[in-house]
């Protein structure tokens, strides 16, 4: 709309007249006054003004909407038939127009003034359009990035607080943030740890996924920067999108080198149980074939039921064993707790070896003060420890003359230690020797065993809320003991 503001109404006739013709919509004033009230309620594309008007003239009312942030962008064109001198014409452009025509106006003329201010004005109008997008878009995007940063800032955050080593990758597979942990397995914070020689490079693993945008997961051996060792470790990363774009990636090492130590104990347990139990086995069924041939031939056959009942005994004893380890692991192994004398049970144990062990070339002697004491505890149970330690004494020092039992009361514990003069344990090694599985090394190749019976006898004495340890010096013997409350 345009704005005539004339205070003679003939004026105002023509000029409407004029510009209605040509299609434009018009609006008038017969004042400066009446002008400024009009430009407050309406928006205007131009405002022809008249200079010379009755209180309030042209040049006070273009100086006056220049000073509103609505009015001051509307286009002015003045008209006079006075003020044609060249100062007048200065003091109209001062003042805020853009355009000076004397009267009388050339039709002709006008409309093209009005028809290019017109066209500035719709182009005014779409470019505030544009820029107040762009302004939204601006303020849309700070907010994203801001909303996008409380969320990076709250993912890293809890990436700190687990105990696993995290870090994220961008999309082009550069790493942007690891945590803490990282550092123990790498000192830069942009490159991957060192993984094991054997092992496939975590880039080479990730770059298949990167194009693919698919997860994965990989059971890897990362290397310590401190100690230089490697530990198993399962590698899992995950793609964050946005529509069906990756736009990071999330990544944790999680530490499995336990379960790949116990997952190997029990192959190893697996190996050497299958070769413990075939042995009698294979004995016994020998013996019985001989048996069946001398039964026969009517020859010795009390020596080869001896031997097949000695087998039949191991096999009994290995398979108690893991029966014992299956009730251990599910919390059923129980104890009967019943009064009974010390001392004959340490003479029961002692006979039931040397009467299985009839060829034995040591002794087992006595020290210290005997236990004629009742205790309150599960005398089986407490046998089958004594029996496992005195075994395990004869066992590990061929040659040896004989073995001590040494036994004595101290703060209401009834003490037994079982010491042998054999091969002995290494001081690094004696700590693992109660272990599920554990083997010594050094003479699990020599030594036949499942390594379950010290586990087994130092379940048993916790059972009895009592004590249990081990001394030991290499080449100069073993010494195992275990305490129960008297009482």
């Amino acid at each position: 709309m345009i704005l005539i503001v004339d205070d003679k109404p003939e004026n105002i006739f023509s000029l409407r007249s004029l510009l209605e013709s040509k299609g434009f919509q018009v609006d008038t004033a017969l004042s400066g006054e009446e002008a400024l009230k009009n430009v407050l309620k309406k928006d205007y594309a131009l405002i022809i003004l008249d200079v010379q008007m009755p209180g309030m003239d042209g040049f006070e009312v273009a100086e006056t909407l220049a000073g509103y942030s609505k009015t001051k962008e509307i286009p002015i064109i003045f008209l006079s038939a006075v003020n044609t001198d060249k100062k007048f014409i200065t003091k109209g452009y001062a003042s805020g127009g853009i355009d000076y025509i004397t009267k009388p106006v050339d039709p002709d003329i006008l409309m093209l003034k009005v028809k290019t201010f017109y066209r500035l004005y719709e182009q005014t109008l779409a470019l505030n359009e544009v820029k107040k997008r762009l302004q939204q878009e601006v303020e849309s995007r700070k907010q994203a990035q801001e909303e996008l940063k409380i969320k990076v800032d709250f993912l890293h955050m809890v990436l700190e607080t687990i105990p696993q080593i995290a870090f994220t990758v961008d999309s082009n597979g550069q790493i942007t943030f690891v945590n803490e942990n990282w550092f123990k397995y790498s000192k830069s914070p942009v490159d991957f740890p060192e993984v094991h020689p054997e092992d496939t490079l975590i880039n080479i693993l990730f770059e298949t996924h990167i194009e693919s945008g698919e997860p994965f997961e990989a059971e890897i051996r990362i290397r310590n920067v401190i100690d230089k060792t490697y530990h198993f470790h399962l590698l899992r990363i995950i793609p964050l999108k946005e529509g069906d774009m990756v736009s990071s990636w999330v990544g944790t090492f999680t530490d499995i080198e336990d379960q790949k130590q116990v997952e190997n104990k029990k192959d190893e347990f697996l190996s050497i149980a299958s070769h413990e139990l075939k042995t009698p086995l294979t004995s016994i069924k020998a013996y019985i074939q001989l048996l069946e041939r001398l039964v026969k031939q009517e020859g010795n056959v009390s020596t080869y039921i001896h031997r097949a009942q000695d087998q039949v005994i191991k096999l009994e004893s290995l398979i108690a064993d893991l029966l014992d380890i299956s009730k251990i692991e599910n919390g059923k192994l129980k104890v009967n707790f019943v009064s009974f004398d010390l001392e004959n049970l340490i003479g029961n144990a002692i006979d039931t070896i040397l009467h299985t062990h009839e060829h034995l070339d040591m002794v087992i002697e006595r020290e210290g003060e005997p236990l004629s004491v009742e205790v309150n505890a599960d005398a089986i149970r407490i046998e089958q420890v004594l029996i496992n330690f005195l075994t395990n004494a004869i066992k590990y020092s061929p040659g040896s003359e004989k073995v001590i039992v040494q036994t004595g009361i101290n703060d209401g514990q009834a003490f037994i230690k079982v010491k042998d003069f054999g091969i002995g344990i290494p001081k690094n090694k004696q700590e693992y020797v109660f272990s599920k599985f554990y083997r010594v090394e050094e003479s699990s190749v020599k030594f036949q065993g499942l390594g379950i019976g010290l586990y087994i006898c130092a379940e048993i004495i916790k059972q009895h809320h009592g004590t249990y340890g081990v001394e030991s010096e290499e080449g100069k013997g073993t010494t195992f003991y275990f305490s129960i409350p008297l009482n």
